[in-house]
């Protein structure tokens, strides 16, 4: 098996979807944690394109830890991986990984999270358009009055992502007066505990005067309406993303208002084939690849995938696509498309 070297590969456009065989490639996934249920998901979307392509899946989990995951993606290079799919726990800390997968002329995909090193192939959903769209089905459900703002890990840029494309959203009715802004807060470790207790203190510090919050992911989504739920405003708007099935159903209960969602069964698929292919050095194209440029300067290649929000007027959508059971999604709604 050609490793490549000089880790021009990141630089390359590969082919999806013609995968022959590779066997003996090895494949290693680094994931930050499994805490949020959408992984799971992701990890039988690689495991199930690897099998198909002939490639063999290796990973480790590192359990929330920036240390850990050094260590872990070495491992990984030590077990023979000729390409590493890395989901970043703290994308300015996993600088020294990419270099030593440099070293062994190992390709890098980073894997929903930017890695701000141009030798990674940077492969997500576009997460300024996320928030937008969180944005938008908040301000559809109330135009005016106080908002919260629940943001993700500070260490991901991610959370800055989608807080631009939310105050894309709202800076008008902001500038007009018809929305304040009275609490806004990251989420240390995207960890609901985390966001419930920041929602929590912003209820205290505005005498539970808030009218709507936009969450930056199901999970602080999931802290915010227990928050909420404590203090008997359940049904405000609240947003999130990543169609967890507990979301869904608070979509369909009428406790969250949208879910954001971004078939990880589609974007674990691409970053498996696109790994393999960089293994392999395959020089071909890749639909929808290009040059981009992070907002601190960075040129990379990536790839967005399109996200899709779901309400409860389009919930049906993840019915149709098989993403969810009808007794998971509608359990204790009267939605109409529940019945």
């Amino acid at each position: 098996m050609k490793k490549l070297t000089g880790f021009a590969a990141a630089a390359m456009v590969v082919a999806m979807g013609t995968t022959a065989l590779a066997d003996g490639v090895v494949v290693g996934v680094s994931w930050s944690n499994f805490q949020e249920e959408r992984w799971k998901t992701d990890e039988a979307a690689i495991k199930a394109a690897l099998e198909a392509a002939g490639a063999t899946y290796i990973s480790a989990d590192a359990q929330a830890s920036s240390g850990k995951q050094l260590s872990d993606i070495e491992n990984l290079i030590a077990q023979g991986a000729n390409a590493l799919i890395i989901l970043a726990q703290d994308a300015s800390a996993v600088g020294p990984a990419v270099q030593a997968a440099s070293d062994e002329g190992i390709p890098v995909v980073a894997y929903d999270r930017l890695i701000e090193d141009d030798r990674a192939f940077y492969l997500t959903f576009d997460n300024v358009e996320v928030g937008r769209m969180q944005a938008r089905a908040v301000l559809e459900a109330m135009p005016k009055g106080n908002y919260v703002m629940i943001k993700g890990s500070p260490t991901d840029p991610n959370a800055d992502f989608l807080r631009g494309g939310q105050q894309e959203i709202i800076q008008a009715a902001v500038d007009a007066g018809d929305i304040t802004i009275v609490g806004e807060a990251y989420t240390d470790g995207w960890v609901p505990a985390n966001a419930q207790r920041n929602m929590e203190q912003i209820l205290t510090a505005n005498d539970n005067k808030v009218d709507a919050v936009i969450a930056s992911n199901d999970g602080t989504a999931g802290g915010v309406v227990a928050a909420l739920t404590a203090q008997g405003m359940q049904g405000i708007p609240v947003s999130g993303q990543d169609g967890d099935h507990a979301a869904l159903n608070r979509v369909a209960m009428g406790t969250q208002t949208v879910s954001v969602w971004k078939d990880a069964r589609e974007l674990g698929k691409a970053a498996a084939e696109i790994a393999v292919a960089l293994a392999e050095d395959n020089m071909a194209m890749i639909d929808g690849s290009a040059d981009w440029t992070s907002p601190s300067g960075t040129t990379l290649k990536a790839k967005f995938l399109s996200p899709v929000p779901v309400t409860a007027d389009n919930i049906s959508v993840v019915l149709d696509a098989g993403w969810i059971s009808k007794e998971a999604l509608c359990a204790g709604s009267e939605l109409a498309a529940c019945n």
